[in-house]
């Protein structure tokens, strides 16, 4: 696979791959333990951002057209078997523009599409009125990521760490910042939204996705915040009925 595609638990003779795509200012570890939760004829493949984790030495994208030009390249080394697209938070963006770009032609097209903790990107474009956004202090951003569980207190209390997560974030803040959506923007494939009771993302901004569905649309309210609780978390891939070959979620 390509060096911006990890597989956990490679499964060369797979017959689905669940594609996840991080959050803002996130890798690809906690979503690494999924590998075992898949069923076995299921292969776990993770897209890792620029700048970050094996790739350090890769310069940040520059913008959304740039992260999304890497995001398809990626896509483009997957195995010649169908595949769900799933992001969470800032990556339910990418993953639905990769879908979105997919199906224009692109590349071989999602089998479904799973997006996780994030309002519709009809809304990107208002990213300033909710927190983090580029305008906040790092003593702001350092607030948000220990509010919603997103770094460990281990990572906060050491100022080194602290500073790299900051740093990373606000990378992907700017390629959040330039992204400007197009009117009219859907996706064929299933869509299937996971929000979480206790997030400011919540019942209101889940049904926002659903003019940009053209075929089957579902919701889905999970107990916890912005990563759920941490035995959701877990047992995320559960939620997906494509992956099981079912009708509904477990």
């Amino acid at each position: 696979m390509s060096g911006s595609l990890s597989r956990p638990l490679p499964r060369p003779r797979a017959a689905m791959t669940l594609v996840c795509l991080s959050f803002c200012g996130g890798g690809t570890a906690p979503f690494r333990p999924w590998a075992r939760v898949l069923p076995e004829d299921v292969e776990l493949a993770l897209y890792c951002y620029p700048g970050r984790e094996g790739r350090f030495t890769v310069p940040y994208a520059a913008d959304w057209e740039a992260l999304m030009a890497d995001a398809l390249d990626a896509v483009g080394t997957l195995p010649a078997r169908p595949f769900v697209l799933l992001g969470h938070s800032m990556g339910a963006w990418v993953a639905a523009d990769l879908a979105r770009r997919l199906e224009e032609g692109t590349g071989p097209e999602p089998a479904g599409l799973v997006v996780s903790a994030a309002d519709a990107p009809t809304r990107l474009e208002r990213r300033h009125d909710t927190v983090p956004h580029l305008g906040n202090t790092d003593e702001e951003i350092v607030a948000w990521m220990a509010g919603v569980g997103q770094v460990s207190p281990e990572v906060l209390a050491e100022p080194e760490l602290r500073d790299m997560a900051v740093e990373v974030l606000r990378a992907d803040l700017c390629v959040v910042d330039s992204y400007r959506h197009r009117p009219g923007m859907s996706v064929g494939a299933p869509l299937r939204v996971l929000y979480g009771e206790r997030d400011g993302v919540g019942a209101e901004a889940a049904e926002r996705w659903r003019p940009l569905a053209r075929g089957a649309f579902e919701v889905e309210r999970l107990p916890g915040g912005h990563f759920y609780t941490p035995e959701v978390w877990a047992s995320l891939p559960e939620r997906i009925p494509a992956l099981y070959g079912v009708g509904s979620a477990r």
